[in-house]
């Protein structure tokens, strides 16, 4: 992915999976919404979609192989409609299912909440999976690239930021870089955003919080935005893409775009 324009990442959040505790038993009704997602995204003018099992609660460390089959078949669906290039994120931590499917449907890149040190979280202690998964990407070598969160949202970290960016790029061989809020929607701080910036070697994402309000403030630290909430009917994250919604903040990029 080309970073030079700063890309709007549109979220596709995705129903309850199979093997997960609120599945509804409907798998085609499933990929069909998320195949709906992805197209409004790709008539609204976003430049990426990233699918994440949003609906899986309560979060494995670990999906099962029934969720790994039943994602690969909705991001297969995807590919087949849309495209734009295409982003795989598996909650809660696994970096490992999200490349190996991604390898499957030929995406582009995958998000890892944990790619290195320790996160405090709802679901436990998750610690990093950088060696796990670069063994990976040296059995199946791909162009997909790895974003990786730094003290990613929902959980406590007790580690100094900025030495948390070095060891991520550094020790887990991120090709960019993930800055939150404390939750879903939740903006990022902004001095944090700018201290990423100007330590971080690679591109630094914004991952939860974009808005229109806001996206002009964000636009001089950041090097992309993936958007999720915002871009939803009413702005509610479990609501379907709102196309007029999702149009407004591409119009908005590309005249921060032009000013430039």
């Amino acid at each position: 992915m080309n970073f030079d324009g700063k890309p709007l990442i549109g979220m596709v959040h995705l129903k309850p999976l199979p093997g997960s505790y609120l599945y509804d038993g409907d798998l085609d009704a499933l990929i069909d919404a998320a195949v709906r997602d992805a197209e409004a995204l790709e008539r609204a003018g976003f430049d990426a979609i990233m699918v994440e099992n949003f609906g899986d609660v309560p979060f494995p460390k670990y999906v099962d192989k029934t969720t790994v089959a039943a994602f690969t078949a909705v991001a297969k669906a995807i590919c087949d409609e849309v495209s734009l290039p295409l982003g795989i994120n598996v909650l809660r931590n696994d970096g490992i299912a999200a490349y190996s499917i991604a390898y499957a449907v030929k995406a582009d890149f995958i998000r890892v909440n944990v790619l290195s040190g320790v996160a405090y979280t709802d679901q436990g202690i998750i610690e990093g999976i950088a060696h796990e998964l670069a063994r990976l990407r040296r059995l199946l070598p791909s162009k997909i690239r790895v974003f990786a969160d730094v003290h990613v949202k929902h959980a406590v970290h007790f580690g100094d930021f900025e030495d948390s960016i070095r060891d991520t790029v550094e020790r887990g061989l991120a090709d960019a870089i993930v800055v939150s809020g404390k939750a879903t929607g939740k903006p990022v701080d902004i001095e944090r955003l700018a201290l990423a910036k100007k330590v971080s070697p690679v591109p630094v994402i914004v991952g939860s919080g974009t808005t229109y309000d806001n996206l002009p403030t964000l636009w001089p630290h950041a090097d992309g935005f993936i958007v999720g909430t915002w871009i939803k009917r009413d702005g509610k994250v479990e609501n379907e893409v709102s196309l007029e919604r999702a149009r407004k903040l591409v119009e908005l990029a590309n005249k921060l775009r032009g000013g430039e």
